[in-house]
């Protein structure tokens, strides 16, 4: 079946069956590979694209599943925002990566934290932040950028 579905402002057709995750859709047929598969569960976070602003896993979202009004924001479009734009300069000042292969799906839950809750306590991006697992343990770091771009507030950064 064909879906229309609006991603990064753009309309893209998909030709796919309606269980295939929105993840797979993303890389295979659409070849965009910033998302990243993390654990297939829904449990890791690295795969999180915002769907109507929300932060959801791609890789438990159906396609068929996704409303033809929708919009889908993946990590190629997060600097198109200014949050998206003060967090990837806050994770530079900050030093925030390592291995670097959860930060695609941590700044994406970041963001729609940051977009909801332009100032959030530090227990709040702990508990906003906790279904995103970093292997390399660079929760500190990434709590503290998130607190800065918050501090600052995004038109200052």
């Amino acid at each position: 079946m064909t879906y229309k579905v609006n991603i990064n402002g753009e309309v893209r057709e998909l030709d796919v069956p309606e269980d295939m995750p929105l993840l797979w859709a993303l890389r295979n047929e659409l070849n965009m590979v910033g998302t990243k598969f993390g654990c297939g569960k829904a449990l890791c976070g690295a795969c999180t694209v915002h769907v109507d602003g929300v932060a959801q896993r791609s890789c438990s979202l159906p396609v068929g599943s996704i409303g033809a009004d929708s919009k889908v924001t993946t990590i190629e479009a997060l600097e198109k925002t200014e949050i998206g734009r003060a967090l990837q300069q806050a994770w530079l000042e900050e030093d925030v990566m390592q291995c670097g292969y959860c930060q695609a799906g941590q700044l994406m839950n970041a963001s729609a934290l940051l977009a909801r809750n332009p100032k959030p306590s530090a227990s709040q991006i702990d508990s906003a932040m906790a279904g995103n697992i970093c292997r390399c343990a660079c929760y500190t770091r990434i709590r503290d950028a998130i607190a800065v771009v918050a501090e600052k507030g995004t038109a200052n950064v």
